[in-house]
């Protein structure tokens, strides 16, 4: 692929990049699980060159290659592929002519513990990835910051766990420096983080800050490289824990402990420092301590130790999510704006230019989400994305804030125009509590056709949230194609829609949690969507777990149940749960409530189980243990998929596979078709 043409000045739109074909066409099982065309594109901070991965040309869609265009001359992608050892999965564009690649690659071996999650006695069937940085013309391919990693007296079963778990990489760009960065890496002595300041041209490394138990790097100047904040974990007894900001004295050096900045875990308030005034000296805060729900921005005074009076950024219905501040010599630290949630993450732009260019986009694109990416001083070169629910990404390049390059749709196979949009719905919980949900309908589907076949969808996590944008996995929009209306609840325990929403999930997995998928779907009948003698719950993780727990549940709304690399013993979850004291402290004490396992002999309904068997995350015994406990009380099939890991990318054999499953389990076991 080549830079695309022009497609004329910012009104022009995006029209003609996709084709048109017929509504209602089911979107195909290879499209959805082929390698994208072109993805994960960014630019230098320069503007001179972009790197991202594409499928190289001549492949069907089962591998990724490394690119890069030379912006300056208009060239490109220059492409290097992957092996059959080492296959790529991510990239990202430097400074200084250099770039990082990520690659991974199937290990089997005894592991132990790693810091990982998974097996500590025998074989673990895992994998290895690596950071590795290069020039632009690929030549060469190193492992960045591991100058001080190979530690006399490390034992070799040791560095295993370190290339195992990964110990390096870039922590944060130092815009006005042309060469040098943040990275962060362990120290295999001390098995703690430190951060060096390395020049990517020459390697020389300085370290500015090493880690310990009780305290941790904050945020870092992005001018000087100088550390500002730290953040340091302290017992407070009963199980609880103190979260404390400390914050650099510019006259003493010292960092001192912030009371209005400290909280505990078992409060759980956010507090999160997205940056410093150069003027003012105050810090950019993203809280909810003062509206006790929803995040707000306000600015804190680190002489006078207080809040302003009002937020800076506040939204009625939405968290705040991060600040806006200018990364080029021309518009360094600048406040252009704020981000925020939603059915997508928006940007509120309080920068007159900014706000434009913005405006002439969402003009130029209408319905799409806009996300920017780099851009140079001069506004001369700006990258930015271009997706929605209904569209994968395409990747373009803003010149002159007047033409747009098209670099590359990340799926042009897949045809926009017969799907429909996902919607940001809400509904309520038995017990009056407002759930958000996120609802995806066939294309041309109206309330007089009659009800729908419908799936409940619930995300993973459970500490995470859907949105109204593409859905990496394609699901939604996979099943939608099919006929099937599809609702993604944002049950009690998601993020991202508040506190009290987030709370009300402790400790109420299998009960409360799933009442809210139990709601969801009489929601659906209700409004008319729902056909309720044709409904299914399907989930991935932490929704492979409600799946589990619907399997078992008496009198629920579901005919079949399909649970993707689930949990299903809350018992073994607790016990090793993570080894991070952090994490601990936070999530682990939430985890409670129905166990799946101790209630097999309740189960009632059809069962679908996959799970990959290099999941370290959720290991595979889960879904084993519970197709055992259940497989002689109900129709039950278990898919255990080669070489699968948890998470994303998932390889496009094993994305084939396991959608194949679904189609194919809930037309026929599960007698949702819905062509009848």
């Amino acid at each position: 692929m080549r830079l695309l043409g022009r497609i004329g000045a910012l009104m022009g739109g995006a029209a003609g990049l996709l084709a048109v074909t017929s509504a209602n066409a089911q979107i195909p099982v290879e499209d959805l699980a082929r390698t994208p065309a072109v993805t994960n594109v960014t630019m230098s901070s320069d503007g001179s060159y972009l790197v991202g991965l594409m499928t190289p040309p001549g492949d069907k869609g089962e591998e990724l290659a490394l690119a890069v265009w030379d912006l300056e001359n208009s060239q490109g992608p220059v492409i290097t592929p992957g092996n059959d050892r080492m296959r790529f999965i991510a990239a990202q564009a430097l400074k200084a002519d250099k770039l990082f690649a990520v690659g991974r690659q199937a290990w089997t071996g005894p592991a132990g513990r790693c810091g990982i999650e998974g097996r500590s006695i025998g074989n673990t069937r895992t994998f290895l990835t690596k950071l590795y940085m290069t020039s632009t013309d690929m030549d060469d391919f190193e492992e960045p910051f591991q100058k001080a990693q190979n530690m006399l007296g490390t034992s070799e079963a040791t560095q295993l766990c370190f290339e195992l778990t990964g110990t390096a990489g870039l922590h944060q760009d130092l815009p006005l420096d042309p060469n040098d960065v943040i990275a962060q890496r362990l120290n295999t002595a001390s098995l703690n983080a430190e951060y060096i300041r390395v020049d990517l041209e020459s390697g020389r490394e300085e370290l500015i800050y090493r880690e310990n138990s009780r305290e941790a790097a904050g945020l870092f100047d992005s001018r000087t490289g100088e550390l500002l904040t730290q953040s340091r974990i302290e017992p407070t007894g009963g199980g609880d824990y103190d979260f404390e900001i400390l914050l650099k004295n510019p006259s003493t050096g010292a960092f001192e402990v912030h009371d209005k900045l400290t909280t505990t875990a078992s409060g759980r308030h956010s507090v999160g420092i997205a940056g410093r005034d150069e003027e003012t000296g105050k810090y950019y805060v993203i809280t909810d301590l003062m509206s006790d729900d929803l995040a707000e921005v306000y600015f804190y005074d680190p002489q006078t130790r207080e809040f302003d009076d009002e937020p800076m950024f506040a939204t009625r219905d939405f968290s705040a999510t991060g600040v806006i501040l200018g990364s080029t010599e021309a518009d360094f630290n600048q406040l252009l704006g704020f981000t925020y949630g939603g059915a997508v993450q928006k940007t509120y732009y309080v920068d007159p230019e900014w706000d434009s260019i913005q405006k002439g986009l969402e003009q130029a694109f209408p319905g799409q989400n806009i996300s920017f990416g780099n851009y140079t001083g001069d506004k001369s070169k700006i990258m930015f994305t271009v997706s929605s629910s209904t569209n994968p990404p395409t990747y373009y390049l803003l010149r002159d804030k007047s033409r747009t390059d098209v670099i590359g749709a990340a799926r042009p196979w897949i045809k926009s125009d017969q799907l429909r949009a996902t919607e940001l719905v809400n509904y309520q919980a038995r017990d009056g509590m407002k759930i958000p949900g996120f609802l995806t309908l066939p294309a041309g589907w109206e309330k007089s056709d009659g009800p729908l076949p419908s799936i409940v969808l619930p995300h993973g996590g459970p500490w995470a949230r859907d949105s109204a944008g593409w859905d990496s996995s394609g699901w939604p929009q996979f099943l939608a194609s099919r006929g099937y209306a599809v609702l993604q609840p944002q049950y009690r325990g998601s993020t991202g829609f508040g506190r009290k929403l987030w709370m009300a999930g402790d400790a109420e997995w299998g009960q409360k949690m799933q009442d809210d998928k139990d709601d969801g779907a009489q929601w659906l009948v209700e409004q008319g969507i729902a056909d309720p003698n044709r409904m299914a719950i399907f989930g991935y993780s932490y929704g492979g777990f409600a799946a589990f727990a619907a399997t078992v549940r008496e009198n629920g709304p579901f005919r079949c149940a399909i649970a993707g690399a689930g949990v299903a013993d809350l018992a073994k979850l607790d016990n090793s749960w993570s080894e991070n004291r952090l994490q601990r402290a936070l999530q682990g004490r939430t985890v409670k409530g129905m166990d799946p396992m101790n209630n097999t002999s309740k189960a009632n309904i059809p069962i679908l189980i996959y799970h990959g068997d290099r999941d370290t995350r959720v290991p595979l015994f889960h879904s084993q243990d519970f197709y055992n406990a259940v497989k002689d009380k109900v129709n039950a099939k278990l898919v255990v998929i080669d070489d699968m890991p948890h998470s994303l990318p998932w390889w496009p054999e094993q994305h084939r596979e396991s959608l194949r499953e679904i189609e194919n389990f809930l037309a026929s076991d599960c007698g949702m078709n819905p062509a009848g």
